[in-house]
């Protein structure tokens, strides 16, 4: 039933996975599925012993001491198998790794035997008044200091057997706290088995449901297939389109800079022009001037003399320098750039741009009826995976599960108080067993107290007090009860000691370490016609290789059940779970769309012809090394400003008079000049110059920059006419593989939640953790094993006990007899107290007969 679950739930799913392998595939939008619903799962399968843990960890260190040899693998196939003996050295082989066991039994054994036959032969012995058995003490210088050894011993002995009761009882207690608290995690167990069965019909319809995120996501961008795929075509065919638009552009842009630069050359020449002329006309002026002040009589005078002479000389540098009155006009060229920009040429580029820009629309316009069937497609999906999950009997196949599931909680309901019951009668049988001990060590416990309490050193052996005497007494009844007892004691041991060891370390170690699992996996064990024989009930296909260990691991990490159990050589889904032939109807569509692109026009015959007008519009005529020798030249031969600062400091080396006031005036009027000739027209020069180098570089090979331009826009027209096709199918390839990885993202999603999460099998590993691991191993084997253990111990401390107790016996009861001593050196006869107990070579009198 679990099998075709499995099945019916992969199958359920199949109707969602694709296989299809595009040759590009680029990375397409990451889709967010969100997380497969699942439920926390109760039971924890660990158990933590608590306080007692000690113990286990002790009876563990001890059976490793009694069985230190590995799990054996072999014996353990063998026997599976019905083939042990047939090979030589087997029952040697078997011997060796029980050899601990076996000689531990055989010691219980031997007690068993031996300790009532002992008990039976001392009594028989007391009886005939020897071992002890006479009520006769003789006396020792060192009796005090055997007394208290034996007590002491006896003490120490009875504290190791009261230990071991502690243990025993401990160890059955907890054991019945765990079989009555086991219905709690029976209960958890059974909880998250429904929760499996609940849970998975909603995780299925979840991974159904979210190929809806999918479909969506397809449907948006088909629903946007201009700024998508239209988008994706304007940007292959933008890297040679916009670069030569903007080439286009940047030579629009340059005609204005030109015509600018070719207004600025004939506006700043003439300005040029008629400055240096005005110019010339006042700096001659003001030579004449100075030239008639020079000539006074006043500069005649010996002081003055040399001072006239020296300006008089320097006279000639007021000329003006630069001559920009045979430069070349540039009227010709400024007319024939005009007539270019009567067309404007940047509004044409503009017009390319946007019908450029205008491919979006075109590619929606033109996939209008093919998006629309691609839509259809992708609706009718959606509809046969409805009605697919439909006709699948799915909910049946969980309510009979169920309706096992909770039969079979019924019946563990049902038996558990019988569970119990019997549990009870166990926990009973231990109480008594260790009762047993305890009356032992009642009696060994008052006799050491009646006896230490009630004796009395200056009593003689036949005057002992009533107390110590019953000490006595009770001594040897602890000592008769340890005979009853010990050999049934010991058969509860042994019994118990080799089943709990044995199944310690055949089944809960090699559960702990796998190698359980190792054995059950060995081919041919459990069915000698299949190799494989989890593969041969689920698939009936034992060649198959799924073994225990595989599904355990596996379920314990909780993955997908359709992992766990390698379902995909019952049902796999690259086979089954497959949209294929849907995706390929998708692809198919999208491949018949058709784009036409010959209606955009970058450039046309007019705005080329106004590029061509442009180089021929004679601005790499003009002459530019003539401008430029005249810009570089300053607009006098003298620097005016410091000609007439010189002139006004010599002048303030002649005496004071009208010489010196005339020459400081001719100063100011030089000055006066230089502010409001030379300097604009310098500003005017520096305009030039600008304007000059701009031409200069607009015109260097204009004909080979226009004919680029020209070239670049004809190559991109081309590849819009001519060669749009392949990046429409290059591109409508690119746009196919995203809608068909939204698919197939689905399609991983799908597999990776079946695999990993989609009936999570936890819960099966938790049921065999519990069972095996908790129930078995920790509830029960542990208690077992530490139960002997205590008990055992305590029933071997029982034959020191017993010999300390018969000897101390002896120094508590009341004699029937007692030894005499003569004192001849003091006059006395009869027995003597304590300060006689030294005296040599005492002499023996009484005739009393020993009882």
């Amino acid at each position: 039933m679990a099998v075709e679950l499995c099945l019916l739930l992969l199958l359920f799913c199949g109707s969602t996975i694709s296989e299809v392998q595009p040759i590009y595939k680029p990375p397409p939008g990451t889709l967010d599925f969100g997380f497969v619903p699942s439920k926390t799962y109760d039971t924890g399968a660990y158990h933590e012993p608590g306080s007692i843990g000690i113990l286990f960890k002790i009876v563990h260190a001890f059976l490793y001491l009694v069985q230190p040899n590995s799990f054996p693998q072999d014996l353990i196939r063998k026997v599976a198998q019905q083939q042990l003996g047939k090979t030589q050295g087997d029952y040697q082989k078997a011997i060796y790794y029980e050899i601990g066991f076996i000689v531990s039994a055989a010691l219980g054994l031997l007690f068993i035997l031996l300790l009532p036959l002992v008990g039976l032969c001392f009594c028989m012995c007391r009886c005939c008044d020897n071992c002890g058995g006479e009520m006769h003490q003789r006396q020792k210088k060192n009796a005090d200091c055997q007394r208290s050894c034996f007590a002491t011993f006896l003490f120490v002995a009875s504290l190791i057997i009261s230990v071991g009761v502690l243990c025993a009882y401990a160890a059955n207690q907890h054991l019945t706290n765990q079989v009555r608290g086991a219905k709690k995690l029976v209960n958890s167990n059974f909880k998250d088995l429904k929760i499996f069965l609940n849970d998975t019909p909603a995780q299925i319809d979840y991974l159904v449901s979210q190929y809806n995120t999918a479909k969506d996501k397809a449907l948006s961008d088909l629903n946007n297939v201009g700024p998508v795929l239209g988008t994706r075509v304007q940007e292959q065919l933008g890297k040679e389109v916009r670069p030569a638009l903007d080439a286009a552009l940047t030579m629009a842009g340059a005609i204005r800079e030109t015509k600018e630069a070719l207004e600025n050359v004939s506006v700043s020449v003439e300005v040029l022009q008629e400055g240096t002329e005005r110019l010339h006309a006042n700096l001659t002026d003001v030579k004449t001037h100075l030239s008639n002040t020079l000539n006074d009589s006043a500069c005649n005078a010996a002081q003055a003399a040399s001072t006239c002479n020296i300006i008089r000389n320097s006279l000639s540098q007021l000329n003006v320098n630069a001559n920009f009155s045979g430069l070349p006009g540039v009227s010709s060229q400024l007319a024939k750039v005009n007539d270019v920009l009567k067309i404007d040429l940047s509004s044409l580029v503009q017009k390319g741009y946007a019908a450029f820009n205008d491919t979006p629309d075109l590619v929606v316009n033109q996939t209008r009826n093919i998006l629309s069937d691609i839509k259809s497609v992708l609706e009718s999906i959606g509809s046969n995976i409805t009605t697919f999950t439909k006709a699948l009997p799915v909910q049946k196949i969980l309510d009979d599960l169920m309706v096992y599931l909770t039969q079979s909680e019924a019946y563990v309901q049902d038996y558990f108080p019988l569970v119990e019951q019997y549990d009870f009668y166990r926990w009973l049988g231990c109480l008594i067993l260790c009762c047993m001990l305890v009356l032992i060590l009642v009696f060994y416990y008052l006799g050491l107290l009646c006896g230490t309490c009630g004796y009395d050193k200056h009593a003689s052996p036949t005057t002992r007090g009533c107390i110590s005497n019953t000490g006595g007494n009770f001594l040897m009844a602890g000592v008769g009860f340890s005979f009853l007892f010990s050999w049934v004691l010991m058969t509860v041991v042994v019994l118990t000691f080799v089943t709990g060891g044995n199944v310690e370390k055949l089944v809960c170690e090699p559960f702990e370490d796998k190698n359980l699992f190792k054995v059950l996996d060995t081919p041919y064990l459990l069915n000698q016609q299949w190799k494989n024989y989890l593969a041969g009930i689920l698939f009936k296909n034992p060649n198959v290789n799924l073994t225990f260990e595989k599904v355990y691991s596996d379920c314990k990490e909780n993955k997908g059940i359709y992992t766990s159990l390698h379902l995909e050589y019952l049902f796999n889904i690259n086979e089954f779970l497959n949209i294929s032939m849907y995706t390929e109807d998708v692809a198919l569509k999208i491949e018949h769309i058709q784009i036409n692109l010959s209606k955009i026009i970058l450039l046309d015959e007019i705005g080329k012809e106004n590029l061509l007008n442009f180089s021929s519009s004679g601005i790499d005529g003009i002459d530019f090394s003539a401008y430029l020798t005249e810009i570089n030249k300053s607009v006098t031969k003298v620097d005016l400003l410091s000609f007439a600062n010189d002139l006004e400091a010599r002048a303030d080396q002649l005496p004071k008079g009208a010489l010196e006031n005339a020459l400081k005036g001719h100063a100011n009027s030089i000055r006066m000049i230089h502010n409001q000739q030379v300097v604009p027209l310098e500003q005017a020069m520096s305009t030039l110059n600008q304007s000059i180098r701009l031409l200069k570089k607009t015109s260097s090979e204009l004909m080979v920059k226009v004919k680029n331009v020209i070239s670049a826009v004809n190559a991109a027209q081309f590849l819009i006419n001519n060669n749009a096709s392949q990046v429409i199918v290059q591109e409508t390839k690119k746009y196919m593989d995203t809608i068909v990885g939204y698919f197939e993202q689905y399609t991983e999603w799908v597999k990776e939640s079946i695999a990993m999460e989609v009936a999570a099998c936890k819960p099966i590993a938790n049921v065999i953790d519990t069972a095996v691991d908790i129930f078995l191993c920790s509830y029960i084997t542990d208690s077992v094993n530490t139960f002997w253990f205590g008990l055992g111990g305590s029933s071997m401390f029982l034959i020191p006990a017993i010999i300390f107790a018969v000897k101390l016996s002896k120094y508590y009861r009341r004699m029937d007899t007692e030894d005499v001593y003569d004192d001849t050196e003091n006059g006395n006869n009869g027995y003597h107290k304590e300060h006689l107990y030294g005296i040599h070579n005492p002499v023996f009198t009484s005739s009393v007969e020993q009882w």
